[in-house]
């Protein structure tokens, strides 16, 4: 039986080229709008954090290869939670990368001072758990993927063969 990391490189290229592309799209739209990417538009209040360039790197890797398993090939699998747990796990990196005195909703729920004091110190664990949930919906969408399928269609045991 294939491992995870097998059965990605085994990929088709559609899969790969849509895993890059969507790796990509998903660093600008996450480095952007937080501003871990300089940009004329968008601007931090706090600097970035050491932490927040890799985790933008590795949500964005995760993300792109989630993505592409849902490029249909011979073993495409119909499932709807892992794209929902990762879309989970990749909010939770954007608000662990996010400046935490920028986020509006956390300065209406707990002020400038609250952002700083209770948001900033969380935000490392935020992505933690936003990597874990991506890495789980990955991992579970390539090894269902790849494991043994049985059509039952095709399938036929006679009375005589059952035990």
């Amino acid at each position: 039986m294939p491992n995870c990391l097998t059965s990605i490189l085994s990929w088709p290229a559609k899969r790969w080229i849509t895993a890059i592309v969507t790796a990509v799209l998903t660093f600008l739209a996450l480095g952007i709008p937080t501003a871990v990417i300089e940009n004329p538009i968008f601007g931090r209040a706090i600097e970035v954090t050491p932490w927040s360039v890799p985790v933008l790197a590795i949500t964005s890797i995760l993300a792109g290869l989630l993505l592409a398993t849902y490029v249909r090939t011979d073993n495409y699998l119909v499932e709807e939670k892992s794209l929902k747990v990762g879309g989970i796990g990749g909010l939770l990196s954007f608000f662990a990368i996010g400046c935490p005195v920028c986020n509006k909703l956390v300065l209406i729920a707990l002020g400038t001072s609250g952002a700083m004091s209770y948001f900033a110190p969380i935000q490392p664990y935020l992505a933690v758990f936003g990597i874990a949930f991506l890495i789980y919906a990955l991992r579970k969408r390539v090894l269902n993927e790849s494991a043994c399928t049985v059509d039952f269609a095709k399938v036929s045991v006679s009375k005589g063969e059952e035990k």
